[in-house]
C-alpha cells in the first residue's frame, strides 16, 4: 500500500548475497566531545552511503539490523551517535548541557568529515528516524551540496496542531522544559520518553512543537527559509499505525520543502509480516524499510550519474 506524491513506487529490491563488513569510526568534535560512528558496508567496491540519524534517546547500536539489511543490498549505512547517548563521552546534567546548535554545528560536521575522509568515493545520502529525520532535514537544507538526497522514516514535525490529541501534547511541550530545568536534564528513562536529554535540546524541541517552526538557540540561520529552498529529493516512509508520526505531522514537515521532489510511501502490518507498523517496532524487522530505501537510492544514483555524464 502506497501513498505516492510523485510517480510510481519503485519495486523493492530483494536482498542479494553481498558480504558485509562492520567498522567503528571514532570522532572528536571541536569542543572536545567524543563519540563513535557505527558502519556496515558491502565488501569490495561500493558507492552508495546513507548517513543515519537516530531517534531522540536511541543509541546507534539499535540500528545495526537496518544497517545489515541495507548493506546486503549494496548500500552502506553509517549510524550517528547523538551527544549524551551510547558511545558519547557526554552525559546530560546540570553541568553538561547542549541543544540543537551543538548537534548541528559541532557534532554532525565532525562526523560527516570523518566519513568523507574514510570513503571519499561515496555518494552520501542523509537519513533519519523521528527527530533524526527532522534534524537531518535541517542539516541537509543548510548544506545541500554535500548530500544526494534525504530519507525520512517515521518522522515528521512535532507541531502540536498536527496530532489527534494535540492539546495534551502541547501541555507536554510546556512541562518538559520545566522538568528539565528543575532536575538539570530531562529524566527520559525515568518517565518513559527518550533518554536522559539535555535542557537546551528539550527547549529547542519543545519550541518547534509549540510553534511549528524550526529554530535553534545560538544559531542565526533561518531554517524555514533554508528548508523552503532545499532542492534535495526526499523519500519519506510513514508507518501506518504510528501515532507519534501521523500523516499530518509528516505533511507539515514535507510542506516546508516545496522545491524538493518527494516520494511518500506507507508501511503496513502486511509489509512487516503482521507485526505492528508503529514508531519503533519496524526496527526489529527492517528488511521492508531497507528494500524501499535501497531501491530509491539506486534510482536516484542512476539519475545523478546521468546528470553528471550526459550523453554526447
Amino acid at each position: 500500500m502506497s501513498d505516492l506524491s510523485h510517480g510510481r513506487a519503485p519495486v523493492p529490491m530483494p536482498a542479494v548475497a553481498v558480504v558485509t563488513e562492520q567498522a567503528v569510526i571514532p570522532v572528536r568534535a571541536v569542543d572536545g566531545s567524543r563519540f563513535e560512528l557505527l558502519c556496515v558496508h558491502p565488501t569490495g567496491t561500493w558507492r552508495q552511503l546513507l548517513f543515519w540519524l537516530p531517534a531522540m534517546g536511541m543509541p546507534a547500536r539499535h540500528y545495526l539490523p537496518l544497517a545489515e539489511a541495507l548493506a546486503a543490498r549494496g548500500v552502506a549505512l553509517v549510524v550517528h551517535e547523538w551527544r549524551g547517548i551510547g558511545s558519547s563521552s557526554q552525559r546530560a546534567g546540570r553541568r553538561d548541557d547542549w541543544g540543537y546548535r551543538e548537534l548541528l554545528a559541532d557534532d554532525l560536521p565532525a562526523a560527516l568529515a570523518a566519513v568523507r575522509a574514510r570513503w571519499p568515493q561515496a555518494s552520501c545520502w542523509l537519513g533519519g528516524h523521528s527527530l533524526g529525520g527532522q534534524l537531518g532535514s535541517l542539516y541537509a537544507s543548510l548544506h545541500p551540496s554535500e548530500h544526494a538526497g534525504l530519507v525520512l522514516v517515521a518522522s515528521g514535525s512535532p507541531y502540536w496542531r498536527r496530532f489527534r490529541f494535540g492539546g495534551l501534547i502541547r501541555v507536554a511541550y510546556v512541562l518538559a522544559p520545566w522538568l528539565a530545568w528543575l532536575v538539570g536534564y530531562l529524566p527520559g528513562r525515568r518517565i518513559g520518553f527518550a533518554g536522559n536529554e539535555a535542557r537546551r535540546l528539550i527547549a529547542d524541541w519543545a519550541r518547534s512543537g509549540c510553534s511549528g517552526r524550526y529554530a535553534a538557540a545560538g544559531m542565526a540561520q533561518d531554517f524555514e527559509q533554508a528548508l523552503a529552498a532545499s532542492p534535495l529529493p526526499v523519500l519519506a516512509l510513514r508507518l501506518q499505525d504510528d501515532w507519534l508520526g501521523p500523516r499530518a505531522s509528516l505533511d507539515w514537515l514535507l510542506g516546508k520543502m516545496p522545491q524538493a521532489s518527494q516520494r511518500v510511501e506507507v508501511i503496513t502490518t502486511q509489509d512487516l509480516d503482521g507485526r505492528p507498523a508503529d514508531h519503533f517496532s519496524w526496527m526489529k524487522t527492517p528488511e521492508p524499510i531497507a528494500a524501499r530505501i535501497a531501491s530509491w537510492v539506486a534510482a536516484q544514483d542512476v539519475g545523478l550519474t546521468a546528470r553528471s555524464h550526459p550523453a554526447a
